[in-house]
């Protein structure tokens, strides 16, 4: 009696099968302190990424938004020096979006891609990442937004992956040692250090797939 051979095939993305279902999606915050329950989240930036036709991984969308301080947020005047941000600049209140616009439009686009890419959930990429992930809870939390689709608890961070492929730790040696180009003048606002980690971030695994042939 003959019998039909069941050939089976695997369907999920060269995305996902790279991290075992995990969306990477680089993150970063520009803050008004250290504290992630008290001080204000001011802007956020996520950089979704791809593979390319040759199997290297590549930035695919960028999603930023300005922030308006929560009510009673506390604004530490040493941190707006640090990053340049004037929360009562007349041109930023006026493109400045509430907590729950800017992580509704970062999570939608978000969950796009996981959709696209057949992955389980994303996982935050960023150097430092415990802070961006810090804030990004609070913000969720505060705001009691259920469908959060990062990974709770798990990361991908930059720096140490920097640190075991150059060397450096902070983002603009790091950068510098992997052949990226580096504005001082743009650093520091959220949108620039996501995509600047974004490329690092491509640039190390692209880099580790040459030398270890892990795809």
């Amino acid at each position: 009696m003959a019998t039909e051979k069941i050939i089976e095939t695997d369907t999920k993305s060269y995305v996902a099968k790279r991290f075992r279902g995990f969306l990477p999606v680089i993150v970063d915050v520009e803050t008004a302190g250290f504290n992630a329950a008290t001080d204000a989240l001011l802007e956020i930036a996520a950089v979704t990424v791809t593979v390319n036709d040759e199997q290297q991984w590549c930035i695919d969308e960028i999603i930023s938004r300005h922030i308006k301080p929560f009510a009673g947020a506390n604004l530490d005047q040493a941190s707006l020096d640090f990053t340049g941000i004037d929360p009562s600049h007349p041109f930023r209140q006026q493109i400045a979006v509430s907590e729950v616009a800017a992580l509704h439009a970062v999570f939608k686009a978000i969950q796009a891609k996981i959709k696209k890419h057949d992955c389980s959930r994303a996982i935050l990429v960023g150097h430092n990442a415990a802070f961006d992930l810090a804030f990004l809870k609070a913000a969720v939390a505060r705001n009691n937004i259920k469908s959060n689709p990062f990974h709770p608890f798990s990361t991908f961070d930059t720096v140490t992956m920097a640190a075991l492929a150059y060397g450096q730790t902070v983002l603009a040696r790091a950068a510098a040692a992997a052949g990226l180009t580096w504005d001082a003048k743009e650093a520091h606002s959220a949108r620039y250090d996501a995509e600047q980690t974004a490329l690092l971030f491509c640039e190390i695994v692209n880099r580790w797939h040459e030398y270890s042939g892990v795809v």
